[in-house]
């Protein structure tokens, strides 16, 4: 059985009871919270390998929830939201959560997905664990990254971004590329700047925290490319 740790958060005790219940069916260690302040609070006492994160809160937006936590830990979060237009999604996911789910969803799809992310998160190949781009040694396990004396931190999201530009580096990817690799089947990418604000995100980190002598260049109309001197 998994015994991955999942917080649900969930202002509805009936969708929390029903996700709770099925969640523990599943082999799961499952939390509740019913506002953003209580899930806050949980997730700085308790370590959990997943977020189950409903957008409509009553006490703090989730999108605000989302970033907070976000600001503290890479582990996945999975929005579940009533809201089905493009702009809500696309704020959601640009406050760093992994994927979003509509409701009413079922149960067999969430299933899925979460199983989906907790893969992509943990279920990595301990031999390529590993990546080392000129002055860049990346961590596939802890999502970090070492530059010289200096380690960075990514989100999941950053870390596919800059591993797949290192695995191409002085090579100029274009964002169609980018976004089937970091994003695959997910048509929604294709209207929104959540590569740009990604690319954005990374370059402060890597470039100007760290002083790095990679850089990632936007090359107009096409695309990004990671620059390093050999």
């Amino acid at each position: 059985m998994n015994r991955f740790a999942i917080l649900v958060v969930d202002d509805d005790p009936d969708i929390l009871t029903i996700l709770r219940d099925n969640l523990k069916l599943d082999g799961y260690e499952v939390t509740t919270a019913e506002n953003g302040r209580g899930a806050l609070e949980l997730f700085g006492r308790s370590t959990f390998d997943l977020v189950l994160l409903d957008l409509m809160l009553p006490d703090m937006d989730g999108v605000q929830v989302c970033r907070s936590l976000r600001a503290v830990t890479n582990k996945p979060i999975l929005l579940l939201t009533a809201k089905d237009r493009l702009s809500d999604k696309v704020l959601g996911l640009e406050s760093g959560a992994d994927d979003y789910l509509v409701k009413p969803f079922d149960y067999l799809e969430l299933a899925a997905r979460i199983k989906a992310l907790l893969r992509r998160s943990y279920g990595y190949n301990a031999a390529r664990s590993t990546q080392k781009t000129g002055p860049m040694d990346l961590h596939a396990k802890t999502r970090q990254v070492r530059i010289r004396d200096r380690t960075v931190q990514l989100t999941r999201k950053e870390f596919e971004i800059l591993a797949l530009l290192a695995r191409h580096a002085n090579q100029v990817l274009e964002r169609e590329t980018i976004r089937k690799a970091v994003w695959p089947g997910d048509k929604l990418y294709r209207w929104s700047r959540t590569i740009d604000v990604h690319i954005q995100h990374l370059r402060n980190k890597i470039e100007t925290e760290c002083d790095c002598p990679c850089r990632i260049a936007t090359v107009q109309g096409v695309g990004y490319m990671l620059e390093y001197q050999v």
